[in-house]
């Protein structure tokens, strides 16, 4: 059963602690695997409460794609996914 990964502890990229990842990443494929393998869902509660500032203080607007690709980087930076397992992307 593959299934129990979804259970099981990981090691957070942001907080460094040990603890149970994302249980629904908003994303599908490889984005949203590695949400689910490098973020506690500790860390991804404080990120939606960013996600809304940087909505407003950036006034994005997602009938432009470019401001999902913003909004997406920011959740990178904010999450440190960026600092360990992709540099060549």
């Amino acid at each position: 059963m593959n299934d129990t990964n979804e259970l099981s502890p990981i090691l957070c990229a942001r907080c460094g602690e040990t603890a149970l990842g994302v249980e629904n990443p908003p994303f599908p494929g490889e984005q949203g695997d590695e949400l689910r393998a490098r973020t506690c869902r500790n860390c991804w509660s404080e990120w939606l409460k960013v996600e809304v500032m940087v909505i407003n203080e950036l006034q994005l607007n997602f009938m432009d794609p470019r401001s999902l690709e913003i909004l997406a980087g920011h959740m990178r930076e904010f999450l440190l996914l960026d600092n360990s397992a992709e540099s060549g992307e």
